[in-house]
């Protein structure tokens, strides 16, 4: 009964990531709440998140709020001082259910995780630019795919629940460049300790420099 009841709960999840029952019921953790693109196969940090998350929703108010939601990913960074962020990655049509509870989530896991800094990415695509080739095709690109669409999501992504008020691009003598980020200053208390992990996170994912900043 308690594994149909499973099963039941998780059934979305089922049909969505493995048509192979046989190894579903090996590990029900592994594909509840991890959901690999491509019929991926979980990493231990991934099922790990996934056991943590499960875990939360069967022993934290949170329960009604992640039935329903599931990551695609997540990698472990170092980002200096001897410290670790977890990234986590989610479906970009969950994003918005995962922000309304992030602030409370995020908190958990870094409960659960020693303190390493938790931040929840969603998982996207960059298409490539049409080609001579391409551009005879009747589907346009997207401008959500694009790359500097999807740099600009994964960095208001990043900063949530602060919003982005500011941002300018500095060209260095070496002709490097340093996107400045200036955040509203309501939300100071609650990620300033996390601008380092900002701008390593950032940097792993788009190869791009930041310096973040509070409005004055």
């Amino acid at each position: 009964p308690d594994s149909l009841n499973f099963l039941q709960g998780h059934s979305k999840c089922l049909f969505k990531v493995d048509t192979k029952w046989k190894a579903y019921c090996q590990d029900p953790v592994m594909f509840g709440k991890v959901v690999k693109p491509n019929n991926g196969t979980p990493d231990e940090l991934e099922k790990s998140i996934g056991e943590a998350l499960l875990d939360l929703e069967v022993n934290s108010d949170l329960k009604t709020q992640l039935r329903e939601l599931y990551i695609t990913g997540a990698k472990e960074l170092d980002v200096g001082d001897k410290k670790k962020c977890l990234i986590i990655f989610v479906p970009v049509p969950l994003l918005k259910q995962f922000q309304k509870i992030q602030v409370r989530l995020v908190r958990e896991l870094e409960k659960k995780f020693s303190g390493k800094h938790v931040v929840v990415v969603a998982q996207r695509r960059i298409l490539p630019k049409p080609t001579r080739k391409t551009r005879s095709q009747k589907q346009m690109r997207p401008r959500s795919r694009t790359l500097t669409a999807v740099h600009d999501s994964i960095l208001e992504d990043l900063v949530y629940p602060s919003e982005i008020v500011g941002k300018s691009v500095r060209v260095k003598l070496d002709a490097s460049r340093l996107v400045k980020v200036v955040l509203e200053k309501a939300q100071q208390t609650n990620v300033e300790h996390k601008l380092d992990t900002f701008a390593a996170v950032y940097k792993r994912l788009t190869g791009k420099d930041t310096h973040f900043s509070f409005e004055l």
